[in-house]
């Protein structure tokens, strides 16, 4: 899912080499049945349609975001006004290219206040569709293509888009929990879940897979890559950790295959004893199956709880914070609100802002609320 507004960030996918049973007519097995013909379609290729779609509405609701925004109208700065309504924030206010954080919270970006005072649940899947500008965007995009479409080739439309769904939403639930002042879009949620799907398939499909070993120490390298780079500050990894627990958990449940020779003995006529197996999968797989089910369904009615109850993880784990960014010389990780109050006199509102102990006074003619949040967010920085 996710990032605090603004920030980006980037997933790799790894390689993989399968061993599918051996090609099987397609015709003589959906006359044998049509669960005989789905067990072997599971060992073959599917056409990806539901990633590029996912790309398509993701690209679609910026589009339309960028239209509510309406820089010109709202701004006095603006970037690219040639664009019309479509211009970008000042990079003063949004350095990724996009519109502003009021735009966002209009949008459906999660809002912790929102969603335990407001009832409004809804923003923990609309966040995931939602990105803070096209830097932003592109990223999860280029990253959704290169994972998902492998995925859904391997596994289907219907597993795939569950997967991509609900790991989001576990990482807005995670979230949630953590991030209690600021807001959080984009689907980088959904993308580690697609990651930590990957890699339970190949622990709980072990034994279709060639160079195994390889595959896993790769795969393990680009997770922990991705989440380091979640220590930066403005970056939301609590999702990216919610979103990659959800889908590991998921991924022994929907990405699940038969053994190859239970697929052969059962449904080829070129049966070949050495790949022989008495039962469709391992004690191991259904083993990882149910005990991922009742964690799922655990840890989502925990979490929504929890967080209907406005229960903030930060008072009861001290160190947690740093999992989402990590204090250097370099940047800080401070995130206090920032207090404003405002006086209007005729046309000007002059806002005095607190912040980290510092105090600024600022007199605004005519001002937007677009021009109000960006000072705020100046006095926050300085």
């Amino acid at each position: 899912m996710a990032e605090h507004h603004p920030s980006d960030i980037q997933i790799n996918s790894r390689q993989g080499t399968a061993i599918h049973p051996v090609e099987a007519d397609g015709q003589s097995l959906q006359a044998s049945g049509s669960v005989a013909y789905w067990e072997v379609k599971q060992f073959r290729k599917w056409i990806p349609w539901l990633i590029p779609s996912f790309v398509i509405a993701n690209i679609v609701m910026f589009i339309i975001t960028m239209s509510v925004n309406n820089c010109p109208k709202n701004s006095v700065s603006c970037i690219a006004r040639f664009l019309g309504r479509f211009s970008f924030q000042s990079l003063k206010e949004n350095p990724l290219l996009g519109p502003s954080s009021l735009t966002l919270r209009r949008m459906g970006a999660l809002e912790v206040n929102k969603v335990v005072h407001g009832n409004q649940l809804w923003r923990l899947v609309t966040c995931i569709w939602l990105h803070a500008g096209v830097f932003h965007l592109l990223a999860n995009m280029l990253s959704l293509l290169v994972i998902g479409i492998r995925l859904e080739q391997e596994f289907g439309f219907l597993r795939i888009g569950l997967l991509y769904v609900i790991s989001g939403f576990g990482g807005s639930l995670l979230s949630s929990l953590f991030i209690q002042s600021n807001i959080s879009v984009g689907a980088s949620g959904a993308l580690f879940g697609l990651l930590g799907g990957m890699l339970s398939e190949l622990i709980t499909n072990w034994t279709i897979y060639s160079n195994k070993v390889a595959a896993l120490v790769t795969l393990l390298v680009i997770i922990v890559i991705n989440l380091a780079v979640g220590i930066l500050p403005h970056v939301d990894n609590f999702a990216h950790i919610g979103g990659f627990i959800s889908g590991f958990l998921l991924g022994f449940v929907f990405l699940i295959r038969p053994q190859f020779g239970w697929v052969s003995q059962r449904y080829t006529s070129q049966t070949n004893s050495s790949f022989g197996a008495n039962h469709k999968f391992k004690i191991y797989q259904c083993v990882l199956w149910i005990v991922s089910l009742i964690l799922l369904i655990a840890g989502f009615t925990a979490g929504l709880v929890l967080l209907r109850r406005g229960f903030d993880a930060n008072r009861h784990c001290s160190w947690c914070h740093y999992l989402s960014c990590v204090p250097t010389s370099k940047w800080s990780c401070n995130s206090e609100t920032t207090y404003c109050l405002s006086q209007q006199v005729g046309n000007q509102l002059n806002l005095t802002c607190s912040s980290n102990g510092k105090f600024g006074t600022y007199i605004l003619p005519n001002a937007s609320n677009s021009e109000i949040q960006g000072k705020e967010k100046d006095d926050q920085k300085s």
